[in-house]
């Protein structure tokens, strides 16, 4: 398969099953506004996605909905096999990604480091 269609399939399966997340499990045993769809790697045979959620709060809630989503995998996949048309349904596989955990972690490592605002910083020597 081309690569710019492999990336086209990826985006498509990432919204919809953004989409599906919030819209279908909605109302289920866990808050899915805290879980966001942040990439698909779909094989080039279709067969087979990974999908990396990050999942806003503590480790706990992570594992939670990790253990939520792989329970419910089935599910899911026939939900995005009825909204997207390919020739195969890939069989999806969640992990959690620490992206934006580590994002979050390098920012608040910089604004530590920034002086606060209106306090005298020195020069550099010329």
């Amino acid at each position: 398969m081309r690569p710019s269609r492999l990336v086209r399939v990826n985006e498509l399966l990432k919204r919809e099953l953004a989409t599906v997340l919030y819209r279908e499990m909605a109302g289920e045993a866990f808050d899915f506004a805290a879980v966001t769809v942040t990439r698909v790697e779909v094989s080039s045979d279709l067969r087979h996605a990974r999908v990396c959620v990050s999942v806003r709060g503590d480790a706990e809630a992570a594992s939670r909905a990790l253990t939520f989503l792989n329970r419910h995998r089935v599910r899911l996949q026939d939900l995005c096999h009825r909204r997207v048309r390919l020739k195969f349904t890939p069989v999806l596989r969640f992990e959690r990604d620490e992206s934006i955990a580590q994002g979050d972690r390098v920012l608040d490592l910089i604004a530590r480091l920034e002086p606060p605002a209106g306090a005298d910083t020195p020069t550099p020597p010329a």
